[in-house]
């Protein structure tokens, strides 16, 4: 099946070497399935960046999808940076070296769990500034962003001198409005990339705009969002913009490795017989919030990004395979076995397929060329039979709960057909014949059958196999085996041969493209491609032997280990001083002040005051406005590390009659990435108060004769109106709710809006003081169907604001000898020399800081990001690309852990072999 294609974007001086139907993207006149790998340059050293896009090659991607983060490329307002690490045309350039297409995602705002959504944090700085909306002022810095990014774009698409071949505009905007309401806005960014010299598709996810093409960002319900698609935009390609690998992790939470492998099979093979003809796989490379990177995001107030952005991705954070990219790899592999199917394919009438209860089965087919995707609903793997409609029956054997593809009349060649009940994953011609690898699990069978209007000849005994209508069609039975079966035919004189593997050595299969077709490399664990085009391989771990298809000139056949054993540097000879806390010499304000009021980006803060008692000994302090994780000292002496922010009410010890010094030690633990709140304040701001009460509102709500606790799932329809009373006394005037805030909020009868409320935000925090009478109170809001944290009423007496603020940068601060013990933030510094590394390993440094607290570390002056022992992430990268002949590392730690037990360790695949090929 063939449509017209359409020139991109539909506009006159549309660039003609990307084009699109309904069906797929055409580039340079052929038809391409987008196999995308989601890798972000600025989440790695650039030194990193080739090995990393080689191995999204390796599997299979023929592209590549990033964002541009504004915050690194203009850290400062006029500042630019498009150098090393954040030099975003050479990252362009290096994909267009290693011929992979290019999706480009400028933003502005990118999400990506980092700071601020990519927004430089000076822009919240702006005065009545609105974000993400049709804001002039807003408008105008985003256009002079535009000026500086889109050229470098421009330049590198197809038919320029690179292969950008889709630019993205915004980023999931309809999560936050409809089309209609942000048609404006979109507009104004369509329009700007246009004026600005871009010629390939514009593209939009989650949302669109007219003279765009929109895709979808899922996990699962492959279906819903296509058929949501075809009712938008009959007439464009489906992808996947974002097919979300893994998960991003957040300080304090579980591991987010809930995805599995096989799971993820099963969704891809899902998008696949939906009808997606391209998949962006996001992330397939995650890389490191380096620096103070890591973003913050909804559903708490507390939700911070570790410094790692593994992502459980198929290639991990030190760009290492994983089970997930060896399963990447062989859906790769077996889309391009069978592309010109699934490309030009529509869903077909399944009931033509006939299958054993339990098991259901869907078709995509191109004229008699058809997939059917085998699903079963079974606890263990079990073989059905699978009777298609011209009675043809052969056998499948479908994993618990998973999906199996069977090919049924796959053309090979004009004339030559093939029908298998397992996964094909190469289809081409190698070392002079046609050569057809398929796997499945080890022991498993497989039904292979080839027709053809020439005569076949199976040159091989030792195979079972049935040869039905003469010399035209032949069915084979083979069991797939930890060592490679070989079967050797002729079609019509022309050679061919099927391989059979096992999964396992499908995981260590390689193809690699060359000027002079492809070449296959099986049986190796991990696999690279130098500069120069040097392969070289690590060994595995088994007992069978590599296979090599194609030219591979002379191999060496040497035995050698798999393993070598590395010692990863010690490190010894600590040198600890002390943090004075003393912000004497600090900025002086009336009340606390944000970082960005600063002039800091990240970091720390140090705010101070004095605190008169009389004769209480503790005092409750209401904090109204904190956005971020603090440590509060009263005389010094550690008092609570407060974990849930917005505002926050706490309990301090005083020493009565006299003077207190308060001190707040506050890190800036990284901004909304993903909000219709973006902007907030980092640190301190607004007043702070002595005495105080908190009052809890999670319990006591009512609904008809039900008593409500929110934090419990209720039996009662979310949207329901909730009510419930309070009771303030003692003078308070001011009032701040915070927490998980829902609609149809009203206190005392007074409706409160909640401009740009969205509900998928369950954390506000509002100042309600004109709203608030003393004694009994009533609030009424609309009942969530989620357990909730927090709902937290502050009350406090304007008359004991205090006032009289110090504030410092931490590293500024004075530092002394360590007298030792713990409880104070300290400095911990130690040198260590590169390590000398045999050639024949690769191998990758992380830190392990057993018994430290929280923090921040740098490698020998560049911030490796923050710390914070309570996991999930234990372990933190060390770039083999920042070591020096000498190094030093600094620890920053806020509660003065001793480092006795921090180490550097050599990731598990350190180990490995790797031999030149």
């Amino acid at each position: 099946m063939q449509e017209t294609m359409l020139p991109s974007n539909g506009l006159p001086h549309a660039n003609t070497a990307v084009q699109y139907n309904s069906l797929c993207y055409n580039i340079n006149g052929e038809q391409v399935f987008l196999n995308s790998a989601a890798i972000h340059y600025f989440r790695m050293p650039k030194e990193e960046w080739r090995e990393v896009l080689v191995k999204a090659k390796l599997a299979g991607m023929n592209c590549i999808d990033t964002y541009f983060a504004w915050n690194v490329h203009e850290p400062e307002e006029g500042q630019w940076n498009f150098e090393g690490d954040y030099d975003c045309g050479a990252f362009l350039d290096l994909c267009h070296e290693l011929g992979l297409w290019v999706i480009a995602r400028p933003g502005p705002f990118i999400c990506a769990e980092w700071d601020f959504g990519g927004f430089p944090y000076w822009l919240s700085t702006k005065k009545n500034m609105k974000f993400r909306a049709y804001d002039e002022q807003y408008l105008a810095y985003v256009d002079l962003y535009m000026d500086r990014i889109i050229p470098i774009i421009r330049e590198r698409e197809i038919g320029a001198r690179g292969s950008v071949i889709l630019v993205q505009v915004e980023n999931e905007y309809g999560y936050l409005a409809t089309d209609e309401v942000a048609r404006d806005y979109m507009v104004h960014l369509r329009d700007g990339m246009l004026e600005r010299g871009v010629t390939v598709p514009l593209i939009t996810c989650v949302g669109g705009v007219e003279d765009t093409v929109e895709g979808a960002n899922f996990w699962s319900g492959a279906d819903h969002h296509y058929h949501h698609l075809v009712e938008k935009q009959p007439g464009t390609p489906k992808i996947v913009t974002e097919f979300w690998t893994g998960w991003f992790e957040h300080w304090g939470a579980p591991a987010a490795t809930q995805k599995t492998a096989a799971l993820y099979e099963k969704r891809m093979l899902e998008a696949l017989r939906t009808g997606y003809t391209g998949i962006s796989h996001y992330m397939f490379f995650g890389g490191t919030n380096f620096g103070g990177y890591g973003g913050r995001t909804v559903g708490a107030s507390d939700i911070f990004m570790v410094t790692s952005y593994d992502y459980d991705a198929p290639l991990n954070e030190y760009g290492r395979v994983t089970d997930k990219y060896n399963t990447a790899k062989r859906m790769s592999y077996f889309v391009k076995a069978t592309e010109n199917v699934l490309l030009n394919a529509v869903e077909g009438p399944a009931a033509l397929a006939v299958l054993s209860q339990g098991f259901s089965a869907r078709v995509r087919e191109n004229g008699n060329e058809r997939i059917w995707f085998v699903e079963s609903s079974k606890d263990e793997r079990e073989t059905t039979r699978i009777t298609l409609q011209d009675g043809r029956t052969i056998p499948v054997t479908v994993g618990p709960n998973a999906i199996v593809p069977v090919i049924d009349r796959l053309e090979l060649e004009p004339g030559v057909y093939l029908t298998c009940n397992t996964y094909l994953i190469t289809n081409e011609r190698i070392d002079g014949q046609h050569t057809l690898i398929v796997y499945a699990e080890n022991g498993q069978r497989s039904y292979i059958e080839l027709e053809s209007e020439q005569p076949i000849l199976v040159q091989d005994d030792g195979v079972r196999r049935q040869q039905r209508d003469g010399e035209h069609r032949v069915m084979f039975d083979l069991c797939h085996f930890q060592e490679a079966q070989f079967v050797h035919l002729a079609i019509g004189g022309k050679p061919y041969r099927i391989i059979a593997i096992n999964k396992d050595y499908a995981d260590r299969a390689w193809r690699i493209e060359g000027k002079d077709g492809a070449k296959w490399a099986l049986g190796y664990a991990d696999f690279d491609l130098l500069q120069g085009g040097i392969c070289r391989a690590a060994l595995a771990e088994c007992d069978v032997q590599p296979i090599h298809l194609g030219d591979w000139g002379k191999l060496s056949n040497e035995l050698q280990s798999p393993y070598v054993f590395l010692q990863a540097p010690v490190l010894e000879e600590w040198n600890t001083e002390a943090c004075v806390l003393s912000a004497a010499q600090g900025q002086r304000s009336l009340q606390p002040k944000a970082f960005s009021e600063m002039g800091q980006p990240y970091g720390y803060l140090l705010y101070e005051c004095e605190i008169e008692a009389g004769d209480e000994t503790s005092i409750p302090l209401v904090i109204s406005k904190l956005e971020d994780t603090a440590r509060v000292y009263v005389n010094g002496i550690q008092q609570t590390l407060v974990h849930k922010v917005g505002a926050a009410a706490v309990e301090v010890e005083l020493t009565p009659n006299g003077s207190n010094r308060l001190q707040i030690l506050v890190q800036n633990m990284g901004r909304l990435n993903f909000s219709p709140y973006l902007g907030e304040v980092k640190g301190m701001a607004g007043a702070v108060y002595s005495g105080g009460q908190s009052i809890d509102l999670l319990g006591g709500w009512r609904h008809e004769d039900a008593v409500i606790h929110l934090n419990e799932v209720n039996a009662i329809a979310s949207g329901t109106t909730i009510r419930r009373t309070f009771t303030v006394d003692g003078g308070y005037d001011r009032a701040i709710l915070v927490g998980a805030i829902s609609g149809k909020l009203s206190i005392n009868g007074k409706d409160i809006q909640l401009e740009g409320y969205q509900d998928w935000f369950l954390h506000h925090t509002l100042d309600v003081s004109e709203y608030m009478q003393e004694g009994t109170n009533a609030i009424e809001m609309a009942y969530v169907k989620s357990p909730l944290e927090r709902l937290e009423l502050l009350v406090a007496s304007s008359t004991q604001e205090l006032n009289g603020w110090r504030i410092a940068d931490v590293e500024k601060l004075e530092r002394q000898p360590h007298a030792g013990g713990s409880g104070t933030p300290v400095w911990h510094a130690v040198k260590f020399d590169r390590p000398d590394l045999p050639l024949d390993v690769n191998a990758k440094l992380k830190l392990r800081l057993s018994g430290m607290s929280k923090g921040s570390l740098w490698l020998n002056g560049i911030n490796l990001g923050r710390y914070w022992q309570i996991g999930p992430q234990e372990d933190y990268k060390i770039p083999m690309a920042w070591l020096h002949d000498r190094n030093e590392l600094v620890l920053f730690d806020e509660n003065g852990a001793s480092p006795s037990n921090v180490r550097l360790l050599y990731d598990q695949a350190s180990s490995k072999r790797w031999i030149s090929l």
